[in-house]
């Protein structure tokens, strides 16, 4: 793959008929279906947003439907901006014809895709990150796949012909990462020779090999009546907070460069420190911690592991949001304050909050970020030093 063309989009499929629902949900189509006061195409277009690599989002509703639904796209835009661009195409008679269609939606710069069914409104943006991963690793094409723990015969008529293997059995999911060009393909291939397909993998397999990450169990399929329960099962949101602190002296040449937030700071002393020295994000992952009682990042990153050694805290950030979303706690809100003697900070602020907020996949005002000195007092007012502090607001599902 030609790796100048590395923009990922996710492709939001939102084009079947539901029919199997239709009268249960009221005559609603089911990606229309609300769920927590949105559409479930909008729940999985929100989590796709969350993923730093998603630049873009092609929405493929029913032919009849994508006129309207691009105008009600736009004021969902507009009251929540997902921060990446879109476009809405109109869906075709079949699964892979939406696909087909929607491959057109794509800009040219863009060379993979991540393809999901909007019925699958709990897709967790771990599981996109960890697809986007599989692809910066050389993966072509990759899936993922929860293991099979029913036995799984093969039936003719109301008789047993057959009991498969169930260790080399498992059920696949969405989204689907796939390079562009092998995928465009795999379509022309389709329909040329007539090929009938439940998914965008059955086809890419038959010309190259596709990788396989671990699924989610949550990441279900909104398909029958009975999944419509799914939706109306609630759990209480209880709100959390965490509060972390950290300190790294000033050093000489040798040590490392000033970092905060991720952003570096041009003329900043240096500092003493095992990782990248970034204060400010250490704060951070440890009041994140704090709000699901998940321990501290000397407990999970200790100093004294080398490979930890002039690490990045943006990968220890995301380590961090990972656990908390594996604890069903969802950050929602960040306050920081850096305290330093030098340098001035206030140049920096606004690209520090930005960089953050993208981080912890928040809007702009949902992180605070502020730079105050302690009066000459203190070994910050002695410029031998710097810390931060930071206070975080969380959800957690109970």
């Amino acid at each position: 793959m030609d790796r100048t063309m590395n923009d990922i989009w996710g492709m939001i499929l939102a084009a079947g008929s539901g029919t199997r629902l239709a009268e249960a949900a009221g005559g609603e189509r089911k990606q229309y279906i609300e769920y927590k006061g949105a559409p479930l195409f909008w729940h999985c277009a929100r989590t796709f947003s969350r993923v730093a690599g998603v630049r873009g989002l092609v929405f493929v509703f029913p032919p009849d439907d994508a006129p309207g639904m691009e105008k009600r796209l736009r004021q969902f835009f507009k009251t929540e901006d997902l921060g990446v661009r879109w476009t809405v195409v109109p869906g075709g008679e079949r699964r892979q014809d939406s696909v087909r269609n929607g491959l057109t939606g794509l800009p040219k710069e863009c060379g993979r895709v991540l393809i999901h069914d909007s019925a699958r409104p709990f897709v967790s943006a771990r599981l996109i990150t960890d697809l986007v991963a599989a692809l910066d690793a050389e993966a072509r094409g990759v899936i993922p796949a929860v293991p099979v723990t029913d036995t799984i015969k093969t039936v003719a008529g109301n008789t047993v012909t057959g009991t498969l293997d169930r260790a080399e059995l498992a059920a696949v999911q969405t989204p689907q990462g796939f390079e562009i060009a092998l995928l465009r393909e795999a379509h022309d291939r389709a329909l040329d020779e007539g090929w009938e397909v439940t998914d965008d993998a059955s086809m890419v397999e038959r010309l190259a090999e596709v990788t396989v990450i671990p699924g989610e169990a949550g990441n279900v399929k909104i398909t029958v009546p009975e999944d419509l329960k799914r939706l109306r099962e609630t759990r209480t949101p209880v709100s959390c907070t965490g509060w972390g602190y950290d300190v790294h002296r000033f050093g000489g040449a040798a040590d490392r460069p000033m970092v905060l937030g991720g952003v570096p700071i041009p003329g900043g002393p240096s500092v003493v420190a095992h990782s990248d020295g970034d204060v400010l994000l250490h704060a951070l992952a440890d009041a994140i911690l704090g709000t699901f009682g998940g321990g501290d990042i000397g407990t999970h990153f200790p100093d004294s592991d080398p490979n930890f050694d002039n690490a990045d805290s943006g990968v220890l950030v995301r380590e961090v949001l990972a656990m908390a979303e594996r604890a069903d706690t969802r950050i929602v809100h960040a306050d920081l304050t850096v305290v330093t003697q030098i340098p001035r900070l206030a140049p920096h602020a606004a690209q520090i909050a930005k960089n953050v907020a993208r981080l912890l996949g928040l809007e702009a005002h949902q992180v605070n970020v502020k730079a105050t000195t302690e009066e000459k007092l203190g070994f910050t007012g002695e410029k031998r030093g710097i810390k931060a502090v930071a206070c975080v607001t969380g959800l957690r599902e109970m």
